[in-house]
């Protein structure tokens, strides 16, 4: 659940994609696709039975997410990945630390 005095949170495995330099690439939409995929489904890996229809969903999100992409705006500067980075990483050290 949300904390709502950080404001709302994100799958872990999900991350935003809009607003960073440079900008996400074609491969993170399509991963951020899969992994949304996987979670609404709750298949990590589909049956043979229900592939066509997992992977044509992966694709469809894909193709939507790279329109959004496209047509967002913002005057906010565009974010630097390695600066992220770090801060994920501080968080992630903090969050798992011992006492």
């Amino acid at each position: 659940m949300a904390d709502r005095r950080k404001g709302p949170t994100v799958c872990r495995n999900i991350r935003p994609l809009y607003n960073f330099e440079p900008p996400a690439d074609d491969d993170e939409i399509r991963a951020a696709a899969l992994q949304f995929v996987r979670k609404v489904s709750g298949f990590s890996k589909p049956s043979q039975a229900n592939q066509e229809a997992f992977d044509r969903a992966v694709d469809e999100i894909a193709h939507i997410t790279h329109h959004l992409m496209d047509e967002l705006t913002t005057t906010a500067p565009a974010k630097d990945r390695e600066v992220e980075a770090a801060k994920a990483r501080a968080r992630s050290a903090e969050r798992y630390a011992t006492a």
